[in-house]
C-alpha cells in the first residue's frame, strides 16, 4: 500500500498535472488527495468516455494528463479510446480499478467485467500493469508509461487493485451552491424551412469569425468536419473522426489547458444527444475562451438522413440550465455573430443554429490523416501567442 502523495508527487515530476475521471471506492483516497492539491487540476466527468476525451484535449495542448475510472466504465470509454486517442495519437495515463478481480469477492455486477478487464485493455492495444503498491515501484512504473506514451502517442494503463492506496479524507465538500438564476435564452426565429441556412452557410460564417491567430476550431464527426475541410483546410482546424459526441469535452480540455486560445467546438444535434451529459460538465468548468456552436438539422445526415429527436429539445435551454454563461438559438446566421460577439461574458458560450439537411454533392473527405492534422494543429498552437483579454480560470470547486 502506498500513500496518495507518493504517486501524485512522482507523477507531477513527470509533467502529470491534469486529472479527470469518475469516482470508484478504490480511487477514493487518490481522488481526494488530487482534489485538495491546489497545484493540480481535477475535473469530474459525467461519464468515463467524456473524461478520456477531456484529457485528450489536454494532450492536444501538449500537456500530460491522467484519466481515472472504475473498470465497469471501460464500456463507456471504448469509443474515445479506440477512435480518438488511438486514431489521433493523443496519449494519456489511465488508472483503471480492478473491481471483480478473480479471487477477490465483489458485487455481482463486477463478476464478468473483473475477469475480462485485462483482455479489454489488450484488445484495445493499451499496454497495462498493476498499479504500484510499494513506493519504490512508482517511479519505474511511471517511466514505463511515459516511455510508451512518448514513443507511440497512445495511452498506457495502470490497473488498481483493492487497497493499493492508503485512506485520505476529503476535508471539504466544496461549494455546493447553485447559481442564483438560470441565464436567459435568446431566441431568433421566424425563417421558413426553405429559408433556413445550410450547414455550409454556417461554417463559412464561422471561418470568417475564427482567424488563424489565437483561435482553434474543432469539428464534430461526419459532414460537419468534411464540409469545413472542403471550405478551407486551415492549420487551426481539427476534423474529428469517430468518437461521436466527444468534440465538446476535447474542446474543454484544450480550452482549460490553453487559456490564451479561443477554442470553438462545432457540434451536431445527433452527436450532442449522444453525450448530453457533457453539457453539464461544460457548464460547471467551461472557461470564457470556450465557444460551443451546435448545428441542428434534425437528422443524422452522413448516414442517410435518419431523423433525430432534436425537434423535441431546446439545446439552448439545456445549455442555460447546465450553467453556460450565454445561450442563444435560432434559424439565422446572425446567431453565429451574436455568439462570437459576446466576448465579455464570463464563462462558456453556447449557440444553436437550425439548418437545412443535406450537403453539397461530391463532398470530399479530408486528405490529411488524423495524425497529421493533430500534429499540424499542435505546431500551430505552439506558435500562437497569448490573447491579452483571456485569463486562466481555476478549476471549479469539488462537488461530492
Amino acid at each position: 500500500m502506498i500513500e496518495a502523495h507518493e504517486f501524485v508527487d512522482a507523477a507531477r515530476e513527470r509533467g502529470f498535472d491534469w486529472y479527470a475521471g469518475v469516482p470508484c471506492s478504490y480511487l477514493t483516497p487518490f481522488i481526494n488527495y488530487v482534489l485538495q492539491d491546489p497545484k493540480l487540476h481535477y475535473y469530474s466527468a459525467a461519464n468515463e468516455g467524456d473524461a478520456v476525451a477531456l484529457i485528450a484535449g489536454v494532450a492536444l495542448a501538449g500537456k500530460r494528463g491522467v484519466t481515472m475510472m472504475q473498470n465497469s466504465g471501460l464500456g463507456n470509454a471504448v469509443s474515445p479510446l479506440t477512435s480518438l486517442t488511438w486514431t489521433f495519437r493523443l496519449p494519456q495515463l489511465l488508472i483503471v480499478t480492478w473491481r471483480g478481480q478473480p479471487g477477490v469477492p465483489d458485487e455481482p455486477q463486477h463478476q464478468l467485467m473483473g475477469p475480462i478487464t485485462p483482455q479489454m485493455l489488450e484488445t484495445m492495444e493499451i499496454p497495462w500493469e498493476t498499479f504500484p503498491t510499494d513506493a519504490a515501484e512508482i517511479g519505474p512504473a511511471l517511466d514505463r508509461a511515459t516511455a510508451h506514451m512518448d514513443a507511440t502517442g497512445r495511452p498506457y494503463a495502470l490497473v488498481m487493485q483493492k487497497g493499493s492506496v492508503a485512506p485520505y479524507a476529503l476535508k471539504s465538500e466544496g461549494n455546493r451552491t447553485r447559481p442564483a438564476h438560470t441565464p436567459a435564452v435568446t431566441t431568433l426565429t421566424g425563417a421558413a424551412p426553405s429559408a433556413l441556412p445550410t450547414r455550409t452557410d454556417v461554417l463559412a460564417r464561422v471561418i470568417e469569425r475564427t482567424p488563424l491567430e489565437n483561435t482553434v476550431v474543432l469539428a464534430s464527426t461526419g459532414f460537419c468536419g468534411r464540409e469545413l475541410y472542403a471550405l478551407d483546410d486551415r492549420a487551426n482546424q481539427l476534423y474529428l473522426v469517430g468518437s461521436m459526441g466527444c468534440v465538446t469535452t476535447i474542446a474543454l480540455g484544450l480550452a482549460l489547458a490553453r487559456p490564451d486560445l479561443r477554442v470553438v467546438a462545432l457540434d451536431g444535434d445527433g452527436a450532442a444527444l449522444m453525450r448530453l451529459g457533457a453539457m453539464a460538465t461544460l457548464g460547471a468548468y467551461g472557461p470564457r475562451n470556450l465557444v460551443h456552436l451546435l448545428l441542428d438539422n434534425a437528422a443524422h445526415d452522413s448516414t442517410g438522413g435518419q431523423a433525430t429527436v432534436s425537434p423535441n429539445v431546446s439545446f439552448a435551454g439545456v445549455a442555460a440550465a447546465c450553467g453556460y454563461a450565454f445561450s442563444i438559438e435560432g434559424d439565422a446566421l446572425s446567431v453565429v455573430d451574436r455568439l462570437f460577439d459576446a466576448e465579455s461574458v464570463d464563462g462558456v458560450r453556447f449557440g444553436c443554429v437550425l439548418t437545412r439537411p443535406g450537403s453539397p454533392d461530391g463532398l470530399p473527405r479530408p486528405k490529411v490523416t488524423p495524425v497529421d492534422v493533430q500534429k499540424r494543429l499542435g505546431r500551430h498552437i505552439d506558435d500562437t501567442g497569448a490573447r491579452p483579454d483571456v485569463t486562466p480560470q481555476a478549476s471549479a470547486p469539488a462537488v461530492s
